[in-house]
């Protein structure tokens, strides 16, 4: 009997593991992964697909439904490439929950590389440290959340939030720099070709002037997309289903 391929599988339910997942071996789900497989009301042979951020994706049967957590047996397994070739390392001012977690999802979906969460001088949402650590960890989630329902094998990295200035003094290296403005004098279609860009967007207030002045100073080029004003989760989101569409793989 031949191994599943990726197109019969389109269906299967997704689940992300963090554990090394190898031929053959049987893994105990944990326990929000095994509620996540009684409330889709799987049952013994039921197929679903594992992944663990390196690349691979494997088929796994459900062998059991125990109280100590779902039990898998895992059938095959493949390298299986959906990630873009545009590298792009999107900057988002930190805006209100549910519109953060808005951005890092769709952002995940498009392709994003990463993501780096940036406190911005009109960043409205302020936490306390032990907050801020349980909101990234919880960003990171939501990226793995929607790598299980995009099909991406390779999870971005939600990196820790740093203030403006932070991110000033370690920009990534890239072909591009690029930061989202009203009133900005460039285009996206009109910009030269790149494989890598770092995206900047500012929170609900929007760029303040000695931010803008900074990130003119390191080359950043002010995009103006449409003649609209986009609310601060819209701008990412449009910046890069664009970006792939003319530089990417859509």
């Amino acid at each position: 009997m031949s191994s599943p391929t990726p197109s019969d599988l389109s269906s299967a339910p997704r689940f992300h593991v963090d554990a090394p997942v190898r031929l053959h071996a049987t893994i105990v789900l944990d326990a929000a992964t095994t509620r996540h497989v009684q409330a889709l009301r799987l049952r013994r042979g039921d197929q679903i697909v594992l992944f663990n951020g390196d690349g691979h994706e494997s088929v796994a049967e459900l062998i059991e439904l125990a109280k100590r957590g779902a039990v898998v047996q895992v059938r095959s397994e493949m390298a299986v490439d959906r990630e873009s070739p545009l590298r792009v390392i999107l900057a988002q001012g930190i805006c209100a929950a549910e519109r953060m977690d808005l951005v890092i999802q769709k952002a995940t979906e498009l392709g994003v590389h990463r993501i780096v969460p940036v406190i911005t001088s009109r960043t409205v949402m302020r936490l306390s440290e032990e907050r801020q650590e349980r909101r990234e960890t919880h960003w990171q989630n939501v990226a793995i959340a929607a790598c299980e329902q995009s099909g991406r094998n390779r999870i971005p990295e939600v990196s820790p939030a740093v203030r403006f200035d932070a991110f000033i003094a370690g920009i990534p290296e890239a072909d591009l720099r690029i930061a989202c403005s009203p009133t900005g004098d460039d285009r996206l279609r009109t910009l030269p070709v790149a494989s890598s860009i770092v995206v900047f967007i500012g929170p609900e207030g929007g760029i303040a002037k000695d931010e803008r002045e900074l990130l003119s100073d390191r080359q950043f080029r002010f995009v103006r997309f449409g003649p609209r004003v986009l609310r601060t989760e819209t701008a990412p989101l449009a910046m890069l289903a664009t970006m792939q569409a003319l530089w990417g793989d859509c």
